[in-house]
Protein backbone atom coordinates (compact mmCIF):
# COMPACT_ATOMS: atom_id res chain seq x y z
CA UNK A 1 0.00 0.00 0.00
CA UNK A 2 1.38 3.21 -0.89
CA UNK A 3 0.90 6.16 0.85
CA UNK A 4 0.29 10.18 -0.12
CA UNK A 5 2.55 12.05 1.85
CA UNK A 6 1.80 16.45 1.54
CA UNK A 7 4.73 17.70 -0.44
CA UNK A 8 4.92 20.98 1.40
CA UNK A 9 8.43 22.07 -0.51
CA UNK A 10 6.09 21.77 -3.79
CA UNK A 11 4.19 24.93 -3.01
CA UNK A 12 6.78 26.31 -0.28
CA UNK A 13 10.33 25.85 -1.41
CA UNK A 14 11.94 28.13 1.61
CA UNK A 15 9.86 26.25 4.55
CA UNK A 16 12.62 24.96 7.11
CA UNK A 17 10.57 23.66 9.18
CA UNK A 18 7.14 22.02 9.91
CA UNK A 19 4.98 19.56 11.70
CA UNK A 20 3.45 16.69 10.79
CA UNK A 21 3.00 13.21 11.94
CA UNK A 22 4.23 9.64 11.76
CA UNK A 23 1.58 7.57 9.75
CA UNK A 24 4.21 4.52 9.04
CA UNK A 25 7.24 2.68 9.60
CA UNK A 26 8.17 0.63 6.78
CA UNK A 27 9.90 -2.49 6.64
CA UNK A 28 13.74 -0.67 6.13
CA UNK A 29 13.08 1.69 8.69
CA UNK A 30 12.08 4.21 6.44
CA UNK A 31 9.75 7.17 8.06
CA UNK A 32 6.56 7.85 5.89
CA UNK A 33 4.78 11.11 7.22
CA UNK A 34 1.63 12.78 6.31
CA UNK A 35 3.04 15.74 5.29
CA UNK A 36 6.63 17.22 5.25
CA UNK A 37 9.18 20.03 3.60
CA UNK A 38 11.69 17.09 3.07
CA UNK A 39 12.24 16.96 -0.64
CA UNK A 40 13.03 13.62 -2.18
CA UNK A 41 15.65 12.36 -4.52
CA UNK A 42 14.29 12.77 -8.43
CA UNK A 43 14.82 14.70 -11.38
CA UNK A 44 18.93 14.91 -10.73
CA UNK A 45 18.29 16.64 -7.35
CA UNK A 46 19.19 15.03 -4.51
CA UNK A 47 17.38 13.84 -1.26
CA UNK A 48 17.22 16.35 1.61
CA UNK A 49 18.82 15.81 5.16
CA UNK A 50 18.09 17.24 8.71
CA UNK A 51 16.25 16.00 11.90
CA UNK A 52 13.19 14.86 13.09
CA UNK A 53 12.28 16.63 16.67
CA UNK A 54 10.38 14.63 18.84
CA UNK A 55 8.43 16.25 21.71
CA UNK A 56 10.43 15.53 24.48
CA UNK A 57 13.49 17.77 22.09
CA UNK A 58 15.39 14.43 21.07
CA UNK A 59 16.66 13.75 17.64
CA UNK A 60 16.09 11.37 15.02
CA UNK A 61 18.63 11.94 12.17
CA UNK A 62 17.36 12.12 8.73
CA UNK A 63 20.70 10.69 5.98
CA UNK A 64 18.35 11.09 3.06
CA UNK A 65 14.73 11.35 1.31
CA UNK A 66 13.27 9.16 -1.29
CA UNK A 67 10.31 8.29 -2.87
CA UNK A 68 8.27 4.97 -2.14
CA UNK A 69 5.99 3.03 -4.12
CA UNK A 70 5.14 5.98 -6.60
CA UNK A 71 6.59 9.59 -6.25
CA UNK A 72 3.29 10.82 -4.16
CA UNK A 73 4.98 8.41 -1.51
CA UNK A 74 7.86 10.26 0.70
CA UNK A 75 10.13 7.99 2.94
CA UNK A 76 12.82 9.60 5.14
CA UNK A 77 15.95 7.36 6.03
CA UNK A 78 17.58 8.18 9.52
CA UNK A 79 21.14 7.38 10.09
CA UNK A 80 21.89 4.30 11.05
CA UNK A 81 21.57 3.56 14.88
CA UNK A 82 18.80 6.28 15.68
CA UNK A 83 15.56 5.75 17.55
CA UNK A 84 12.38 5.05 15.51
CA UNK A 85 8.99 6.92 15.97
CA UNK A 86 5.82 5.52 16.68
CA UNK A 87 3.21 5.46 14.36
CA UNK A 88 1.03 8.31 14.85
CA UNK A 89 3.63 10.18 17.02
CA UNK A 90 3.98 14.03 16.14
CA UNK A 91 7.27 15.26 15.10
CA UNK A 92 8.63 18.84 13.81
CA UNK A 93 10.55 18.17 10.39
CA UNK A 94 14.10 20.22 10.53
CA UNK A 95 15.66 20.36 6.80
CA UNK A 96 19.57 20.80 6.70
CA UNK A 97 18.44 24.93 5.07
CA UNK A 98 22.40 25.62 4.43
CA UNK A 99 22.43 22.30 1.90
CA UNK A 100 18.55 22.74 0.74
CA UNK A 101 19.46 26.26 0.02
CA UNK A 102 22.29 25.70 -2.26
CA UNK A 103 20.87 23.01 -4.12
CA UNK A 104 17.77 25.60 -4.79
CA UNK A 105 20.25 27.99 -6.21
CA UNK A 106 21.81 25.51 -8.11
CA UNK A 107 18.94 23.87 -9.71
CA UNK A 108 17.68 27.33 -10.60
CA UNK A 109 21.17 27.73 -12.41
CA UNK A 110 20.59 24.29 -14.22
CA UNK A 111 17.53 26.01 -15.74
CA UNK A 112 18.77 29.33 -16.43
CA UNK A 113 22.17 27.13 -18.80
CA UNK A 114 19.23 25.36 -20.77
CA UNK A 115 18.50 29.16 -21.44
CA UNK A 116 21.49 29.56 -22.60
CA UNK A 117 22.09 26.33 -24.19
CA UNK A 118 18.68 25.65 -25.94
CA UNK A 119 19.51 22.00 -26.89
CA UNK A 120 18.04 18.73 -25.70
CA UNK A 121 18.98 17.62 -22.24
CA UNK A 122 20.11 13.94 -21.69
CA UNK A 123 20.48 14.03 -18.19
CA UNK A 124 21.53 16.64 -14.89
CA UNK A 125 23.08 16.47 -11.45
CA UNK A 126 22.37 19.02 -8.87
CA UNK A 127 24.85 19.51 -6.49
CA UNK A 128 25.83 21.64 -3.86
CA UNK A 129 29.15 22.70 -5.30
CA UNK A 130 28.83 21.15 -8.84
CA UNK A 131 26.12 20.64 -11.72
CA UNK A 132 26.02 19.06 -14.42
CA UNK A 133 23.79 19.23 -17.09
CA UNK A 134 24.07 16.92 -20.05
CA UNK A 135 22.81 18.32 -23.63
CA UNK A 136 22.71 16.15 -27.22
CA UNK A 137 25.41 18.61 -29.17
CA UNK A 138 28.22 17.25 -31.10
CA UNK A 139 30.69 20.30 -30.59
CA UNK A 140 30.18 22.58 -27.91
CA UNK A 141 31.17 25.57 -30.10
CA UNK A 142 30.91 27.94 -27.27
CA UNK A 143 33.65 28.64 -24.45
CA UNK A 144 33.33 28.27 -20.84
CA UNK A 145 33.78 32.09 -20.56
CA UNK A 146 30.96 33.08 -23.08
CA UNK A 147 28.66 30.78 -21.31
CA UNK A 148 29.40 31.81 -17.83
CA UNK A 149 28.92 35.69 -19.18
CA UNK A 150 25.15 34.70 -20.59
CA UNK A 151 24.52 32.95 -17.26
CA UNK A 152 25.80 35.89 -15.13
CA UNK A 153 23.40 37.92 -17.26
CA UNK A 154 20.61 35.76 -16.31
CA UNK A 155 21.15 36.09 -12.81
CA UNK A 156 22.12 39.58 -12.86
CA UNK A 157 18.97 40.71 -14.39
CA UNK A 158 17.37 39.40 -11.21
CA UNK A 159 14.21 38.09 -13.37
CA UNK A 160 11.67 36.48 -11.03
CA UNK A 161 11.10 32.50 -10.42
CA UNK A 162 7.82 31.18 -10.12
CA UNK A 163 5.23 28.13 -10.26
CA UNK A 164 2.01 27.64 -12.40
CA UNK A 165 0.35 24.46 -13.15
CA UNK A 166 -1.07 23.02 -16.80
CA UNK A 167 -3.19 20.07 -17.54
CA UNK A 168 -1.83 16.77 -19.27
CA UNK A 169 -4.13 17.55 -22.20
CA UNK A 170 -1.81 20.70 -22.54
CA UNK A 171 1.34 19.17 -21.96
CA UNK A 172 0.52 17.27 -25.36
CA UNK A 173 -0.34 20.18 -27.47
CA UNK A 174 2.81 21.68 -26.68
CA UNK A 175 5.38 19.11 -26.49
CA UNK A 176 8.07 21.70 -27.13
CA UNK A 177 7.78 22.35 -23.42
CA UNK A 178 9.62 19.33 -22.27
CA UNK A 179 13.59 20.17 -22.94
CA UNK A 180 14.55 16.51 -21.95
CA UNK A 181 15.06 14.41 -24.29
CA UNK A 182 15.18 10.90 -22.52
CA UNK A 183 12.63 11.87 -19.29
CA UNK A 184 8.87 12.69 -19.45
CA UNK A 185 6.47 14.13 -16.67
CA UNK A 186 4.94 11.16 -15.08
CA UNK A 187 1.30 10.61 -16.57
CA UNK A 188 -1.57 10.37 -14.64
CA UNK A 189 -1.40 13.04 -11.59
CA UNK A 190 -4.04 15.59 -13.60
CA UNK A 191 -1.46 18.53 -13.36
CA UNK A 192 1.75 19.21 -14.16
CA UNK A 193 4.00 22.12 -12.09
CA UNK A 194 5.89 23.82 -14.69
CA UNK A 195 9.01 26.14 -13.15
CA UNK A 196 8.55 29.72 -14.91
CA UNK A 197 11.55 32.40 -14.98
CA UNK A 198 10.91 35.91 -16.17
CA UNK A 199 8.05 37.97 -16.23
CA UNK A 200 5.32 35.91 -17.85
CA UNK A 201 7.26 33.22 -18.61
CA UNK A 202 9.49 35.03 -20.89
CA UNK A 203 12.88 33.38 -20.06
CA UNK A 204 12.05 29.64 -19.75
CA UNK A 205 8.91 27.91 -18.51
CA UNK A 206 9.49 23.75 -18.24
CA UNK A 207 8.40 20.92 -15.97
CA UNK A 208 9.90 20.71 -12.96
CA UNK A 209 8.94 19.17 -9.52
CA UNK A 210 12.56 20.07 -7.73
CA UNK A 211 12.66 23.02 -5.95
CA UNK A 212 14.11 26.65 -6.69
CA UNK A 213 15.12 30.23 -5.39
CA UNK A 214 12.58 33.57 -6.11
CA UNK A 215 14.24 35.30 -8.29
CA UNK A 216 17.79 34.90 -10.35
CA UNK A 217 19.71 37.09 -8.24
CA UNK A 218 19.56 34.84 -5.45
CA UNK A 219 22.10 32.23 -7.28
CA UNK A 220 25.06 34.67 -6.76
CA UNK A 221 28.15 34.30 -8.75
CA UNK A 222 28.40 30.85 -10.71
CA UNK A 223 30.40 30.13 -13.65
CA UNK A 224 31.17 27.21 -15.83
CA UNK A 225 34.30 25.68 -14.36
CA UNK A 226 34.47 22.68 -17.27
CA UNK A 227 32.85 21.52 -20.46
CA UNK A 228 33.69 17.61 -21.21
CA UNK A 229 32.92 15.50 -24.37
CA UNK A 230 30.71 12.50 -23.18
CA UNK A 231 30.06 10.35 -26.11
CA UNK A 232 29.92 11.48 -30.06
CA UNK A 233 26.60 13.41 -29.60
CA UNK A 234 26.70 14.62 -25.83
CA UNK A 235 28.71 17.54 -24.17
CA UNK A 236 29.10 18.00 -20.04
CA UNK A 237 28.49 21.57 -19.09
CA UNK A 238 29.73 21.74 -15.00
CA UNK A 239 28.29 24.59 -12.99
CA UNK A 240 30.40 25.92 -10.37
CA UNK A 241 29.90 28.58 -7.15
CA UNK A 242 32.08 31.82 -7.53
CA UNK A 243 33.23 34.11 -10.43
CA UNK A 244 35.14 32.53 -13.42
CA UNK A 245 38.78 31.92 -12.42
CA UNK A 246 41.34 34.67 -13.70
CA UNK A 247 43.93 33.48 -15.96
Amino acid sequence: MAYHTKQLFVEDAYLSACDCNVVEINDRGGIILDQTNFYATSGGQPGDTGFLERADGSQINIATTVTGENKQEIILVPDEDQALPEVGEALVGHIDWERRYKLMQMHTACHLLSVVCPFPITGAGVNINDSRVDFELQEAGVSKEEISEKLMDLVNANHPVFTQWITEAELEADPSIVRSKNVRPPKGLGNIRLVCIGENSSIDSQPCGGTHVTETGEIGEIHIGKIEKKGKENRRFRIRFGPFPAT
